[in-house]
């Protein structure tokens, strides 16, 4: 995948119903009119390979020498780190929202030594806040974050909340690249 397949990659969104109008509730409570539903992804290996791909040049675009291992969170971001932790060879762990209450009531779930450089990996950036939580999280259980990455960016301050923490958020593509799509208007 190279930069320039941006516009295939907002196509197959589009077919599979990913980008939708309407009233949408997002998880902060915020109200929307429209909603990117990268939940759909995997059940279309094409799109899923494609967005997969876009993760692939994103990480390497970073260099995978930079980081040590891949971080998610759950959940949505599983779907895309898991398949890229293995693709790149490189160790995984993953971030709850909340402790589950039994076990070891960790909220970084994974075996990674204290200390290595983790790429925090999700599927959509909106504020931030769940991102910049999980950096939290990572960084209490003893691992570096300096990147993470997201296929879509709504671009509504997650690239700054991250920034404040001292992280760079990379995206693939944003919300302007969707617009278009969303304009031809997409499932309601």
């Amino acid at each position: 995948m190279r930069r320039d397949d941006t516009a295939e990659l907002v196509e197959g969104l589009q077919r599979i119903g990913a980008l939708r109008l309407g009233q949408f509730t997002l998880s902060s409570g915020r109200k929307s009119e429209y909603y990117v539903d990268l939940r759909l992804v995997p059940s279309h290996p094409e799109v899923y390979r494609r967005a997969l791909d876009a993760y692939r040049w994103m990480s390497d675009t970073i260099g995978t020498d930079r980081f040590d291992a891949i971080a998610g969170i759950a959940t949505s971001g599983l779907l895309m780190s898991a398949p890229l932790a293995v693709d790149l060879g490189k160790p995984m762990v993953y971030v709850r929202r909340e402790d589950k209450g039994h076990g070891t009531r960790r909220l970084v779930e994974g075996d990674v030594p204290a200390g290595s450089r983790a790429l925090l990996v999700d599927d959509l950036a909106t504020s931030g806040e769940s991102l910049a939580e999980a950096v939290m999280n990572l960084r209490t259980s003893g691992l570096v974050v300096t990147d993470a990455l997201v296929l879509v960016d709504r671009l509504e301050g997650a690239g700054l909340r991250l920034k404040g923490l001292g992280v760079e958020l990379r995206t693939f593509v944003t919300i302007d690249d969707l617009a278009p799509a969303l304009n031809r208007g997409i499932t309601k």
